[in-house]
């Protein structure tokens, strides 16, 4: 899908204008983006573009990384003054006022990639048994991404992924008095992160049905943000990228971040029915927070 024209244009003006080996910053950002709307191998976006393929590999590289090099302008937790309107839109998801305490959602998927080669390649099988790297993140109450952990194997549980992320290392967020949603394959627990699950099968009586059912609308904004992200990057999210595994967890980020961009000047994509299970890519934990 890409990107349309406002968030093209917020892109352009966002990102320092330097002409990259002799082209121009409005071609070097509209092949990268174009690469990203549609996954195409180096060879066809050389052909559609009339620019050699190594030029075209060089560009996307680059491109890629100046995209990711916003994360931290970009993907930022919300200040302490808009605390209470983050809160708001989660009580108005859930439509319970008991969620105004909560100020985001985590949730983590898989994106696709081919086997890295080496014995080590095994780990990136997760349990639908093909490989992927994890993206976890947590949205606000819009779906705006205010945190992203990119790079840890398939096969690895949330619970390991949430636990060597900055966010619970370091106690980023929420604050006290706060807490963030998450499906049960997180802990419930207080500390370092206050998260906050749904109650465990079999459930007690209809006061815990209610929390759930409330639980689960204020959730769904993660879901509605990663089946956006996959609605305008398709190409990306449905088959295994052409480029080495270790430069996956950029093209998720600098996906991230454009989501985001799109977000602020209202252009959105609804998610698309069937988008099943998604995820992220690389080798190495550590590429975007």
């Amino acid at each position: 899908m890409g990107l349309g024209r406002q968030s093209m244009e917020a892109l352009m003006r966002i990102l320092p204008s330097k002409y990259t080996q002799g082209w121009s910053h409005e071609v070097h950002l509209l092949i990268t983006v174009y690469w990203l709307a549609h996954g195409l191998s180096y060879s066809v976006v050389s052909r559609a573009f009339h620019v050699p393929k190594s030029t075209v590999s060089r560009l996307v590289h680059t491109g890629v990384e100046k995209i990711t090099a916003l994360r931290q302008e970009v993907i930022r937790l919300p200040t302490a003054g808009a605390l209470d309107e983050v809160g708001q839109a989660f009580a108005r998801l859930a439509n319970s006022p008991v969620f105004s305490g909560c100020v985001g959602a985590i949730d983590g998927c898989h994106v696709r990639i081919k086997t890295p080669p080496g014995p080590d390649g095994q780990d990136y099988l997760n349990r639908k048994l093909f490989p992927s790297i994890q993206l976890q993140a947590v949205c606000d109450g819009k779906g705006l991404f205010i945190n992203t952990f990119v790079g840890y194997p398939g096969s690895v549980h949330d619970t390991r992924v949430l636990k060597n992320s900055r966010i619970y290392k370091e106690a980023l967020y929420p604050p006290s008095g706060y807490c963030i949603v998450g499906d049960g394959g997180y802990p419930c627990i207080e500390r370092p992160v206050a998260i906050i699950t749904p109650y465990r099968e079999p459930l007690q009586g209809r006061v815990q049905s209610r929390f759930n059912q409330h639980h689960a609308k204020a959730r769904s904004i993660i879901e509605r943000a990663f089946g956006m992200l996959k609605t305008r990057w398709r190409s990306l999210f449905f088959r295994a990228l052409e480029v080495d595994h270790t430069f996956v967890p950029s093209v998720i980020t600098a996906c991230a971040v454009l989501h985001n961009i799109c977000l602020t000047v209202g252009d959105i994509l609804e998610p698309v029915e069937d988008a099943g299970d998604i995820g992220v890519v690389p080798p190495r934990p550590v590429r975007g927070e």
